[in-house]
């Protein structure tokens, strides 16, 4: 079985969580939505805390966030304090975000990016491992 993924965001990322979800399981990752459900209005925060509580607890590995712009959902995710979320717009920056920051969570921007570069630097950022030695230093000075 592949890595246990927490997806979420608001309902201006719905449509492309719901194509993302199919993409993920057909490769054989296991994911937990934490929704929203519907294009319905609704508030991020209240989907974007449970997901990244899962990968504090240990429930996930690895996190994305899709919203409007995806700054709320990486504002939001970037609050905990085990969470290193990433709001990438090319794959470059997916890499990048796992080799020298071990990210742990993806964001998006719906509004901004096709669905198929999503899907690219979603594949990416989840078969992208972190590089450690000097980057580790680094990473261990985000937590307050």
């Amino acid at each position: 079985m592949g890595k246990k993924v927490a997806i979420g965001g608001d309902h201006a990322g719905f449509e492309y969580k719901t194509k993302l979800i199919k993409h993920l399981e057909s490769k054989g990752y296991e994911v937990t939505d934490f929704g929203p459900f519907s294009n319905d209005s609704v508030d991020y925060p209240d989907f974007v805390h449970p997901a990244m509580n899962s990968i504090e607890q240990g429930e996930n590995e690895l996190g994305i966030l899709i919203c409007g712009s995806g700054n709320g959902v990486n504002m939001t995710a970037n609050k905990h304090q085990d969470i290193r979320s990433a709001l990438c717009w090319n794959t470059d920056l997916a890499a990048l975000s796992r080799q020298h920051n071990n990210a742990n969570v993806i964001c998006f921007a719906e509004r901004f990016i096709s669905y198929a570069y999503v899907e690219k630097m979603t594949d990416v950022f989840l078969t992208t491992e972190f590089d450690g030695g000097r980057h580790q230093r680094r990473v261990n000075k985000i937590s307050c």
